[in-house]
């Protein structure tokens, strides 16, 4: 009798751990455009964004989120909508129409678009403290179509996240690279201000 209550008891436990682990649904969350205009519009400027290339530790649909020196945690049931080297694509590529003023900005691979300017992206770090910070750090280069003269920069940008939530970590993502695009905006206006020159820009530390 025993031990026919045990196994019951056993059935149970079981029955109830499993019913509570499919009860945990996972979250989605996407990066958004958050730049808003900051000067005159950028006439003839259609801009191509893409590749997009991520460290693979973060290059993945789950959360990956700093907790200690050394180590991270992978959380399963909070992800990115998309694969976020496209997600950040199109945030940035939404940010580079807002800050130049024109539609013409699209995300690569795509045929039957001649763009000015083709925009590549090299994030160095995407990393996150929970209720803390995100920080983007990226190499881009900005290549003009004709004669293919480059501007290329680094931008390191760190977002405050405004709580502990995982939504909070995606806006602090998302605000990050609205820095990231200002610095790329800035770069092709200056090439559509002085087509003949080149340039190299700085590491930039944006708070």
């Amino acid at each position: 009798m025993a031990s026919r209550l045990t196994h019951l008891l056993s059935i149970t436990f079981l029955t109830a751990a499993a019913a509570g682990c499919a009860s945990t649904a996972a979250r989605f969350y996407t990066l958004d455009s958050t730049a808003t205009a900051d000067g005159t519009p950028v006439t003839r400027c259609a801009v191509l964004v893409g590749p997009v290339s991520l460290p693979p530790s973060v290059d993945r649909p789950q959360f990956v989120v700093q907790v200690a020196p050394n180590r991270v945690d992978v959380d399963e049931f909070h992800r990115w909508a998309a694969p976020l080297n496209d997600s950040v694509a199109r945030a940035v590529a939404g940010d580079l129409a807002t800050l130049l003023g024109t539609p013409d900005v699209a995300v690569g691979p795509l045929a039957n678009f001649d763009p000015d300017y083709r925009v590549t992206i090299n994030i160095q770090r995407f990393e996150s403290v929970q209720g803390e910070s995100a920080v983007v750090d990226a190499v881009w280069v900005v290549r003009k179509a004709a004669g293919g003269e480059a501007r290329s920069g680094r931008t390191i940008a760190r977002e405050a996240a405004q709580d502990k939530g995982f939504d909070a970590l995606a806006g602090a993502y998302s605000r990050a690279l609205a820095k990231v695009s200002s610095d790329i905006a800035a770069a092709i206006r200056a090439a559509a201000a002085s087509p003949e020159s080149a340039s190299r820009q700085g590491v930039k530390l944006k708070h």
